[in-house]
């Protein structure tokens, strides 16, 4: 199975939604994951090397596999039906159903590999295209900014 690396929080200002950019390693081909604005920012706090005065649900899941001697972990996206990817989580040859972002938000944190099955790059997988630089950027100030009421409709 191809192995993915977490590389950024990117914004889709059209819907105003966030998404993970994961980029398969020996390859061309990113995965572009929407998820929602929590699970974004815990992707982004751990890819900025930000540490919380205190832990965070994926700071103290990772903490806790860690602590308790679970080293063969991994995160595997295993489908994507009608644009919702699916995941699991493996914990010492244990299957656990897992969102990607909780499996991205844990890859960051303990350097847990990502992979997902030829098929989902082949059937959801784009060429990397150069991004703005300040999406970042802006992708926090919208955060610093955002009120429940903006999503009334």
């Amino acid at each position: 199975m191809p192995k993915l690396d977490v590389i950024r929080v990117a914004m889709d200002w059209a819907g105003r939604s966030p998404m993970l950019l994961l980029r398969e390693q020996d390859g061309p081909r990113l995965l572009a994951i929407w998820v929602g604005h929590a699970e974004a920012r815990s992707v982004l706090t751990a890819l900025e090397g930000h540490v919380p005065p205190r832990p965070l649900t994926h700071d103290l899941m990772a903490e806790l596999l860690s602590e308790l001697g679970h080293t063969a972990l991994e995160g595997r996206i295993t489908s994507v039906e009608e644009g919702v990817f699916n995941g699991e989580l493996v914990v010492d040859g244990h299957v656990i159903q897992a969102r990607p972002s909780d499996l991205a938000a844990l890859s960051v944190r303990s350097g847990m590999t990502l992979s997902c099955p030829e098929e989902v790059l082949a059937e959801a997988g784009i060429l990397e295209e150069a991004e703005p630089e300040d999406d970042v950027e802006r992708f926090r100030e919208f955060l610093d900014h955002v009120n429940p009421d903006d999503f009334e409709g």
